[in-house]
């Protein structure tokens, strides 16, 4: 998402929440609008102490150029956090006089700290404070519905009034989107970010995505998948850590760089584990690589039509603590291939496991 320069005039009050840009160096104007659009982030632009004053105070972040830096000190602004002198470099010898002098919490040279300037750019237009919970959720053997439970609880977390993160950790699956019926939904996908590192702007990451109510969605389109670097996946949950109230990602059994980088970030892993001997052996094996990312890790027993093993039995078995039982919910199946989303019968065992386990998780009250 480019950024969109709004020339901020005497007298005129600019869109509230938008970095201020104060130059009249043409090439350093340039830097900064390709830095902010690299943050995904849109600007305010002065040209002259008098048409910065009505921004001065109200915007997020302010950047002097260095060639406005004693006109603006002589200004006497009154003075406020978040200003910041840049340059292109070499530095001029007085540069670091003129920060002190203008009163900056800092001073940047371009290009070498291009990077930490995107990075404040993005910082400055997100809410202070926010920290979202992360939900990892994988399967203890193939078909044991872990997609399934990543999207009832993403769904209900945002039927509950929650921004809420749900990412497609998984390449070789069908695809989280058609589970939630969103796949022909207009957004990006997991090749527009696959390559993508550094930091993103939680803001423009919601509105890329496609989504459902407060509900954001990252999936794979239907090409061959792009390989995601660890370093993509770590912008993405960085980002909706940053922007949400809840980040749940489905992941693969088989964890790939990407996916053991978001077992990482996770408050807790959840692994569903089907009630039957050869699923409990095969869900050790997937527990030991979990192990080696998280120190929370969580089954969930899901119980088939006829008799299985019970609780005590597969939490001896693997050693973890159990998050809950889902109980057989014959109708399901139908229900997900007619493209009803998962949990949408309120009543039944999936949906009020989602509400129990949230409600345990401590997730602050939407409203």
């Amino acid at each position: 998402m480019p950024a969109h320069p709004a020339p901020v005039q005497p007298g005129r009050s600019a869109v509230p929440g938008r970095p201020l840009l104060i130059t009249a160096d043409h090439e350093l104007l340039d830097d900064l609008l390709r830095l902010a659009a690299a943050a995904d982030v849109e600007v305010d632009v002065a040209h002259a102490p008098g048409h910065a004053r009505p921004r001065w105070l109200t915007a997020p972040l302010v950047v002097v150029g260095a060639d406005m830096a004693e006109a603006m000190a002589s200004a006497g602004p009154p003075s406020r956090p978040g200003v910041l002198l840049v340059g292109t470099g070499p530095a001029p010898p007085d540069f670091w006089r003129r920060c002190v002098a203008l009163g900056a919490g800092g001073a940047l040279v371009l290009p070498d700290a291009e990077r930490e300037l995107v990075d404040r750019f993005a910082e400055a237009t997100e809410p202070a404070g926010a920290s979202a919970a992360v939900i990892c959720v994988t399967g203890g053997r193939g078909g044991a519905g872990a997609s399934v439970l990543s999207a009832a609880l993403a769904l209900t977390s945002a039927g509950q009034g929650r921004t809420t993160l749900l990412v497609d950790a998984d390449p070789l699956g069908g695809g989280i989107d058609v589970l939630l019926g969103e796949e022909a939904a207009p957004g990006s996908r997991w090749p527009d970010f696959a390559e993508r590192e550094g930091r993103v702007s939680c803001a423009a990451l919601r509105e890329a995505l496609p989504a459902r109510g407060s509900l954001a969605v990252l999936s794979w389109d239907r090409r061959t998948p792009a390989e995601v670097r660890p370093e993509a996946m770590r912008a993405v949950l960085s980002a909706g850590v940053r922007g949400c109230d809840l980040v749940v990602v489905d992941l693969p059994r088989r964890l790939d760089p990407a996916a053991a980088e978001a077992v990482c970030r996770a408050t807790t892993t959840l692994l569903v584990v089907p009630a039957e001997v050869r699923a409990v052996i095969a869900a050790t094996r997937v527990l030991e690589a979990l192990r080696a990312h998280t120190g929370d890790v969580r089954a969930v027993l899901r119980e088939g039509e006829g008799p299985g093993l019970d609780t005590e039995v597969v939490t001896h078995s693997l050693g973890v603590p159990m998050a809950g039982r889902l109980p057989a919910e014959p109708a399901l199946a139908a229900a997900l291939e007619r493209g009803d989303p998962p949990g949408r019968d309120l009543r039944g065992p999936l949906a009020r496991f989602c509400r129990r386990f949230l409600a345990d998780l401590g997730l602050p009250d939407p409203s």
